[in-house]
């Protein structure tokens, strides 16, 4: 699987105009399942992101987790994230895990996020969504369970 974190301020995602989740200080997780991804990395991926110490503490540092804060995940699946352009200008996506595989593990790292005491908002999966977020910092780390 592949991730996309950016601590935030604040996150929302909408679909026709609905609001379907929002969260206050936090992380935006852009998610993709790729081909090939064994039956654990959903649950994998969410115990790293859980604890991943991006967040100040007391002296400025990055020392804290998102668990230590308190704070929520908005997780969105992004399938755009498995773009391949090594050849033309056109992106390929054929690294992305089929649909129904993809909507499977997207709906398996929020749960296992949820699992370890994380509040989560989600997108709709393969849905048209608009995202807006405040990134904090800036900070954005791109996370791969193959690598």
């Amino acid at each position: 699987m592949r991730a996309v974190v950016q601590r935030v301020s604040r996150a929302s995602v909408t679909v026709d105009s609905e609001v379907l989740g929002a969260i206050d200080a936090g992380l935006m997780i852009l998610v993709c399942a790729m081909t090939g991804d064994p039956e654990d990395a959903p649950a994998k991926l969410a115990t790293k992101i859980a604890k991943l110490r991006i967040f100040r503490d007391d002296a400025g540092r990055m020392n804290k987790s998102l668990k230590d804060i308190g704070g929520a995940a908005l997780v969105v699946s992004q399938f755009t994230l498995a773009a391949d352009t090594s050849r033309g200008n056109r992106p390929g996506f054929s690294t992305a895990a089929a649909p129904e595989e993809g909507e499977t593990r997207y709906l398996a790292f929020a749960e296992a996020l949820r699992a370890e005491g994380i509040p989560v908002e989600t997108g709709r999966f393969g849905a048209d969504m608009a995202v807006e977020l405040v990134n904090d910092g800036p900070v954005t780390i791109w996370m791969d369970t193959a690598v």
